[in-house]
This record gives C-alpha cells, sequence and structure tokens, in this order.
C-alpha cells in the first residue's frame, strides 16, 4: 500500500512542528547549513550531498532546491520517515535506510563518486564518542579534497561556566517562542502509531528504526579534535546561538 501525498504533507508538516520544540532555531540552522554547501559546491557540476539522521529529509530538500543539479541522499535508519520523505518530496531526493556509524554503513550507499558534502541537524550528539569518531573518519575518507561536512546541534562551549550560561540563553528563548507549546516526540509518534492510514504501511509504525541513543557530550573543542584526528584540515564554527551551533570542517 503506498502512502498519498496528502497524508505524507500532513504528518510531514506534524514532524516539523514537532521538532521545532527541540531547535526553535532549526530553520536558521538549515539556511546556514545550505549557505555553506552551496558556496562550496558552486562551481561544482552535480554535487553529491548526503544528509545524516535526515527523518523525512526537510534539509536535504533545502539543499535539493539550493543546487537543483545535486544528487542528495536522505540517510534514516527509520522506515516510517523515510517513506513519509519519498511520498511528500517524490524524486527530489534518494532517500536511504541506514544506520549512521553502524559497520560497513558508507558502504550501502555506493557512491558511485567522492561526495562533495556531508551534513546533520540535530541528529549526532546521539552517537557515542567512539562511534562518532568513525563517522567523522569515513567521512573524510568519503569526501572529495575541499569537500565539507556541516553540523547543525547542540554543542557546548568548552568552558563549563559559559556552557550554562549558553543554555540558559537558548532556555530564555525558548520561552519567548514559546516552544513547549509544540507537540513533542512522544505525542508525534503515538499519532502516527494510531493513524489507519500509516499503520497500513508495510513497515510496524510501533517499532522505531532508531538505534539505542550512545550519546556524548563533546564540547567544541572535543569535535574538532576528532574531526582533524579524523584527516579534517580546518575546523571550528560558523553559527552559534545559545549551545546551538553550526560547525563545519573541509576535507
Amino acid at each position: 500500500m503506498s502512502m498519498s501525498t496528502t497524508v505524507a504533507a500532513q504528518w510531514v508538516e506534524r514532524w516539523e512542528s514537532q521538532q521545532q520544540r527541540y531547535a526553535i532555531d532549526r530553520e536558521e540552522r538549515f539556511t546556514v547549513i545550505a549557505d555553506v554547501v552551496e558556496h562550496l559546491a558552486r562551481d561544482r557540476p552535480s554535487p553529491l550531498i548526503v544528509d545524516l539522521g535526515s527523518g523525512p529529509g526537510a534539509l536535504a530538500a533545502r539543499l535539493a532546491a539550493r543546487l537543483p543539479t545535486a544528487e542528495v541522499l536522505a540517510l534514516d535508519a527509520d522506515p516510517l520517515l523515510l517513506e513519509l520523505g519519498r511520498a511528500h518530496y517524490g524524486t527530489a531526493l534518494r532517500h536511504v535506510e541506514v544506520t549512521i556509524g553502524a559497520e560497513g554503513w558508507l558502504d550501502t550507499l555506493a557512491l558511485d563518486r567522492p561526495l562533495d558534502a556531508a551534513v546533520s541537524a540535530t541528529a549526532l550528539h546521539y552517537l557515542g564518542e567512539g562511534t562518532l569518531h568513525e563517522v567523522y573518519r569515513g567521512l573524510a575518507e568519503r569526501l572529495r579534497p575541499g569537500g565539507v561536512f556541516v553540523n547543525g546541534d547542540h554543542i557546548g562551549p568548552d568552558s563549563a561556566v559559559i556552557h550554562d550560561l549558553a543554555r540558559e540563553i537558548g532556555r530564555r528563548r525558548s520561552g519567548r517562542c514559546q516552544t513547549l507549546a509544540q507537540e513533542d516526540w512522544e505525542s508525534w509518534w503515538a499519532g502516527a502509531t494510531a493513524d489507519p492510514e500509516l499503520s497500513a504501511l508495510p513497515e510496524r509504525t510501533g517499532e522505531r528504526g532508531h538505534p539505542h541513543c550512545e550519546g556524548n557530550d563533546l564540547s567544541v573543542s572535543g569535535h574538532i579534535e576528532l574531526l582533524r584526528e579524523a584527516g579534517f584540515g580546518h575546523a571550528g564554527t560558523v553559527w552559534q546561538f545559545g549551545n546551538s551551533q553550526v560547525l563545519v570542517a573541509v576535507r
């Protein structure tokens, strides 16, 4: 049974709204990430881009719109989110079910040329430090010289005092924007599981495809150290608000 575009649009819109609860500056992050990728891939005839932990593919879709000749892969472990993305975004993206950081995960993509860019938004903080190190190393090996990795996520400053202040600034902004009034993660999944039009799909919505959350508490310098060890020549923050950062690493 295929999913209608109308149903997909409704659930993708709810997903986007729900995600704002956890990253109120999500759209600005997306814009910054797209700016970086567009700038560094502007002379490439057909850029190859992967979005790690894409969900339905909101960030990937924005990159495809910015770079119409690009091939953009939306990578996620959850089959329902990927199916929503396929129905909603159509052929603008290639959705691939894969667990980021699992053994051989990059090999399953069967890439036919080096990557021009790899991006992620509010996803990689779920990985443990060891797994993240291997992900960074794998990306560095697959990116072309001059290729870029861009990660928009909750990443704390190095100083514990500044880290606490950054979290407080983010909390106050969240209060001003009333983000806690948005639907939360569990409510979204409860609704999706109960929707007969989604539960009739071959994939079971009651069992999420997301792997176990290892988590890490790496600061900015911790990420930069791992990126340099992995083979990136340059790494640093290009945008920040509170503990929300966009971190860029160039191969």
